[in-house]
């Protein structure tokens, strides 16, 4: 007996979370780009500059995402009885490719300013990129949040642009200190900073990318959530055990396939009634799914 379940407001509840989140992260990464790139071409750091064409792949990425998620929102039809939200993951790896020419502009441009003699950067700079570090990271660890809360693949990718934002930040104030602490010949330690920063970008693509691609292929990695699952409808009354336990990703919806082992000795009805009280447990307890698909075993 399979039990559908009435899709619920959890998913779209979720995408509005994440459209807010990345609303907030795209406004911040143009400003804190243009900031950097400001006080990088005054303060002759190139670290500074290479920092906020980073922030400003961020921006350009953040911004396809909103877009991806608003495609992500329409409705199931006909040709999608999923939905839409595997546009979510498609959109993921177009990010990650930005992050790449991002990477590949800044590390020629490293090279090359290591190649050519320079004056060390200037001093305030520091403080430029202090302020910088800080707020990325606490935009990092919210974002982050939101992602393990909405389960959302967006989300995490957006929180790992900051997060990799204040690793650049932080190898840009690294050279820099060691430029002007250092003293003559310590010079082009800026630049390679801005190379360290490239590297870190390339890493977080990667992190990024995994992840999307796993959901595109209905890769079970959701053990956490089947755990819960399990646990919440192994506590009804009326059910023995659990069986297959399946759960696929499209976007930030999560849909399930469960089996349940009830007495076999009661009515079809009655069954039908425990695994709809079941049903009602998972969508209100977890709201990060979007429908479940319940199968009733009989016990021997």
């Amino acid at each position: 007996m399979n039990i559908p379940v009435q899709d619920t407001d959890n998913s779209a509840m979720v995408r509005k979370i994440a459209l807010r989140t990345i609303t907030a992260g795209l406004f911040l990464n143009f400003t804190l780009a243009l900031i950097k790139g400001v006080a990088g071409v005054f303060g002759n750091s190139y670290a500074l500059i290479a920092d906020a064409i980073e922030s400003m792949t961020d921006a350009f990425s953040s911004l396809l995402l909103f877009f991806g998620l608003q495609f992500a929102m329409r409705p199931a039809d006909d040709n999608h009885p999923y939905g839409h939200g595997r546009a979510e993951a498609l959109l993921t790896f177009v990010v990650v490719a930005l992050l790449l020419g991002a990477a590949s502009l800044i590390a020629v441009q490293s090279i090359e300013h290591i190649r050519t003699p320079h004056s060390p950067p200037a001093a305030w700079t520091l403080l430029v990129l202090g302020l910088v570090i800080a707020v990325k990271e606490y935009a990092f660890r919210h974002v982050s949040h939101q992602g393990d809360t909405t389960r959302s693949t967006t989300l995490k990718a957006d929180a790992w642009h900051h997060r990799s934002d204040a690793i650049t930040s932080l190898a840009a104030f690294i050279g820099i200190a060691i430029a002007l602490v250092m003293g003559d010949g310590w010079e082009d330690a800026d630049d390679w900073a801005a190379l360290v920063a490239a590297a870190v970008i390339v890493i977080n693509a990667y992190l990024i990318f995994r992840p999307a691609l796993g959901e595109l292929m209905d890769e079970q990695f959701h053990d956490d959530l089947i755990q819960d699952i399990r646990q919440i409808a192994v506590n009804h009354s009326g059910v023995i055990d659990t069986e297959k336990c399946f759960v696929r990703k499209c976007g930030v919806a999560h849909y399930v396939d469960l089996h349940l082992v009830i007495n076999g000795d009661i009515s079809v009805r009655k069954g039908h009634d425990i695994a709809h009280q079941v049903k009602t447990d998972l969508v209100t307890k977890l709201p990060a799914l979007t429908d479940v698909l319940i199968h009733v075993e009989p016990s021997d």
